[in-house]
């Protein structure tokens, strides 16, 4: 499944549209993003039960305060919880969807940064599939782990997160993995139909050969006018935060 042409056009605010008081993947920074006419990106964590919440981190303390990590507390204890300081609480993906209700482009990334080894699925990326199977409006789910995007509905285009794979970065991983994963290697396996790529790495030759076949390039994360000119020599659309980016 193609992206829906909406998501090359309207760039992309990165955990929505926040800023000072208006906190990071927040219903105020989603309903700030609708208000500026950008797309929006979220990303996607589990909590104890299984239930997909809006959330960064895997651990607390940055966005909350509290300790911990987020998939050991419950909905009870996480629908508590306020971010950053402010009266925003932690949204689940349901409340996202119905909120944001087609009217921007919706980019939904699963975080799984142990990029496991199986195409087992998993729960949350099953649970994530259920709740987007019938959104009404331009959707897409992305993750940096090639197997959190088996499974999905044809109904519902799927891309890669990607990077250099930097070692200082992504020291949990061996040479052989990340070679293979900044070699966008499974792109056709897993049937994806975009990639949202680093900015720092566009020069990239999986770029480059994934763009010479038509495949949509998105980039993250772009911060000033003067990245934003740079990325979009090659990147089709922006992921973005800290500016105002113009629409293509």
């Amino acid at each position: 499944m193609r992206l829906h042409p909406d998501f090359l056009r309207l760039p992309i605010a990165h955990r929505g549209l926040h800023s000072d008081g208006v906190p990071e993947n927040s219903m105020a920074a989603f309903r700030a993003a609708i208000a500026a006419g950008y797309g929006i990106e979220c990303d996607i964590q589990a909590a104890a039960d299984g239930t997909p919440i809006v959330f960064h981190d895997d651990e607390l303390p940055r966005l909350t305060g509290a300790n911990g990590l987020v998939r050991a507390l419950g909905m009870d204890a996480i629908s508590m919880l306020r971010i950053m300081g402010t009266d925003e609480a932690v949204p689940t993906l349901a409340d996202v969807l119905a909120f944001v209700a087609g009217r921007v482009p919706l980019l939904i990334e699963i975080k799984d940064q142990s990029l496991r080894a199986t195409d087992d699925i998993g729960d949350l990326s099953a649970r994530v599939a259920e709740l987007v199977a019938h959104y009404q409006g331009p959707v897409a789910v992305m993750s940096f782990n090639p197997h959190s995007v088996l499974g999905f509905p044809d109904s519902v285009p799927v891309g890669l997160t990607t990077c250099g794979y930097d070692p200082d970065d992504w020291a949990m991983l061996d040479d052989a993995t990340r070679a293979h994963l900044a070699a966008i290697a499974d792109f056709d396996r897993v049937g994806a139909s975009f990639i949202s790529h680093d900015r720092k790495d566009l020069d990239n030759p999986a770029v480059a050969a994934l763009k010479a076949r038509g495949v949509p390039v998105l980039t993250w994360t772009i911060r000033s006018p003067d990245e934003e000119a740079e990325a979009r020599r090659v990147a089709d659309n922006i992921t973005f935060e800290d500016y105002p980016a113009k629409s293509a």
